[in-house]
């Protein structure tokens, strides 16, 4: 499974046709919303397979773990 950064995932869903800048996607971090992803120390990164789910619309917990 291929994970990618903030940056890579907010590029990645725009080529699905979802657009949301990466400061979008830090906000709803913090807020608790937005697409699953993983913490590892500092560093955030999100799945391919979650980006894809979200954007088709299905409901994707956020978690913070690891």
């Amino acid at each position: 499974m291929k994970y990618l950064n903030t940056e890579q995932a907010a590029e990645y869903l725009k080529s699905l046709g979802t657009c949301f800048s990466p400061g979008t996607l830090e906000v709803w971090r913090c807020l608790g919303k937005g697409p699953r992803f993983i913490r590892v120390r500092r560093k955030v990164f999100y799945s391919k397979e979650d980006l894809e789910k979200f954007s088709r619309g299905q409901v994707v917990e956020t978690i913070d773990s690891i």
